[in-house]
């Protein structure tokens, strides 16, 4: 038998009626673009009318009646105004484009590719939060990611910058190990290099997660607004602390919120160590804190890397010395020992007495100690003391004394420093990149964030005492002399500098290696005490017994 042929609509009817979808398709388009003004005057008269009708309904009933009235009256006035029926309608097709025009659409919840990441981070938190004995589960493989996320925000990347995760009561969040662990894989599954903090709220087992912003570096040195007795090491996170200092940034004045060291008689934390790796800024941090220090003290500062960081400072009013060599450093270490002796005896004879204590006693004394480990390492090769040994009596007597002791150390050579230095220097500060278990060898606790590896110059962390950890932006301080400094911070740095001692001028040389001697107009040239032995210190007074 024969087979027929196909009609011939059904052989060739594919093609025309692509063609004439295309055609359609094409047509509708044309006729919305055209059309596109009345469609959304029309749209916008169904919501005008919507909403008169819900106001309408809303009237309660002995109103409407004058409600009609006064609307009738609109419409006569209207009515015998001139052009008045034009302008009215014009009004509502105006009221009516506005209303009816396409709003943004606001997006209410994550797009696919954020579902898929959250989903993702569920599924790799299951081995981690729940337990086979659970009869219902929170975190199992294949659940549901709602449940247990909440809250959550993300970066135009499409990365995660804030997250609330519910957690089963069975988690053991008291346990430091199991909260690194989740950490940890937080960190890693929602992005590296940004910092992160984790808020844990046992309470309500939850974790919250947020992305932190970087601390500005626009902040550099200047007259901060404190008390004497008051330093500011740096500036952190607005809900971190609880006080704001107003500073003059490169974008303006604003009030930045500030890690404020307390010293002096009263404090618990009488003295401090910095820590980092070379280039992370501690020789800011104590230039910074000498700079602060000067206008209502005395400074003493021992340099062991002997590089010339602090020849700004030589020679200026309250600065005692600037020691770059062993025998320097000893004799002005030595000196500062039995000034703490003095004042100690002073204002014990004082109290004794009846009186005040003296006014010699009562000027702030600073001791800046920059790398000891090098002049230890000297010192042992050269058969002397160790310069820390002489730093006993300042760390241990210095608080009743006014005197003040800050320690800059780097990590390499953190084993170096003696058993006085660490037990007695509370105030601590870590800068630069390091791991979060050497942020907890110095601090004493572990940060809440997580530290990231490339970091600007002065960044790091702070904790004063058993107070929280908290981040930390010291204030640009650069050596003015060199050569790679900003011009806005080289003079910033030499406007805040004390005047120079011209008495001292002739017993004062060039340090060897120091950078060149800068204009007459903005300075003279840095320079350093020569004589190794010679010390610029008043003779102490001899301790009686």
């Amino acid at each position: 038998m024969a087979r027929r042929p196909l009609p011939r609509i059904l052989s060739s009817g594919s093609a025309q009626i692509a063609r004439s979808r295309e055609i359609a398709r094409t047509a509708a388009d044309s006729a919305t673009d055209v059309l596109h003004p009345l469609i959304t005057i029309s749209r916008g008269l169904r919501k005008l009318a919507a909403t008169a009708r819900a106001r309408w309904a809303a009237t309660p009933k002995e109103r409407r009646g004058p409600t009609l009235f006064l609307v009738a009256a609109c419409i006569l006035v209207v009515a015998l105004v001139p052009y008045g029926p034009l302008l009215a309608l014009v009004a509502v097709m105006g009221a009516a484009a506005w209303q009816g025009r396409e709003r943004p659409v606001v997006k209410t919840g994550p797009d696919e590719a954020e579902i898929a990441r959250l989903k993702g981070l569920y599924e790799a938190l299951v081995p981690y939060l729940s337990h086979p004995d659970d009869p219902e589960p929170l975190f199992s493989h294949g659940g549901d990611w709602g449940a247990a996320f909440s809250d959550h925000a993300f970066d135009e990347d499409g990365r995660l910058t804030q997250l609330r995760i519910s957690y089963p009561p069975y988690f053991t969040d008291g346990e430091p190990a199991a909260r690194a662990r989740i950490e940890q894989l937080l960190h890693a599954k929602s992005g590296r290099g940004r910092e992160y903090l984790f808020d844990w709220d046992e309470e309500g087992n939850r974790l919250t997660l947020h992305v932190l912003p970087a601390l500005p570096t626009t902040i550099a040195a200047q007259r901060f607004v404190t008390v004497p007795g008051e330093t500011v090491l740096g500036f952190t996170d607005a809900d971190a602390v609880q006080r704001t200092v107003p500073v003059q940034a490169s974008d303006g004045t604003e009030d930045a919120p500030a890690v404020v060291w307390r010293t002096g008689p009263r404090s618990t934390e009488p003295h401090l160590l910095a820590v980092g790796q070379p280039g992370s800024g501690t020789t800011s941090l104590l230039r910074s804190i000498a700079l602060q220090a000067l206008p209502h003290g005395d400074v003493l500062i021992v340099e062991g890397s002997g590089t010339g960081e602090y020849a700004c400072l030589v020679g200026r009013d309250g600065v005692l010395a600037v020691e770059c060599g062993l025998s320097g450093a000893l004799a002005s270490l030595e000196w500062a020992a039995h000034e703490t002796e003095r004042r100690l005896i002073a204002a014990n004879r004082a109290r004794q007495a009846g009186h005040a204590a003296p006014e010699d006693t009562r000027r702030p004394l600073w001791i800046l100690l920059d790398r000891p480990s090098v002049l230890g390492h000297l010192a042992a090769a050269d058969g002397r003391p160790d310069p820390q040994d002489l730093l006993q009596v300042p760390l241990r007597h210095g608080r009743a004394a006014q005197v003040t002791v800050v320690v800059a150390e780097q990590f390499d050579s953190l084993d170096a420093l003696g058993e006085t230095v660490r037990s007695h220097t509370r105030a601590r500060v870590v800068l630069g990149p390091a791991a979060a278990e050497q942020i907890a060898a110095v601090l004493g606790a572990g940060p809440h964030t997580t530290p990231v590896p490339d970091v600007p110059p002065g960044r790091g962390y702070a904790r004063l005492g058993s107070g929280p950890v908290l981040r930390l932006q010291v204030p640009a301080t650069p050596d003015p002399y060199d050569d790679a400094t900003a011009e806005a911070h080289r003079r910033a740095v030499l406007e805040l500098l004390p005047e120079r001692r011209t008495a001292t001028s002739a017993a004062i040389a060039t340090v060897p290696g120091s950078a060149p001697e800068p204009e007459p107009d903005t300075d003279t040239a840095p320079t350093l005490r020569k004589e190794p032995g010679a010390t610029p210190f008043p003779s102490p007074v001899p301790a009686e017994g």
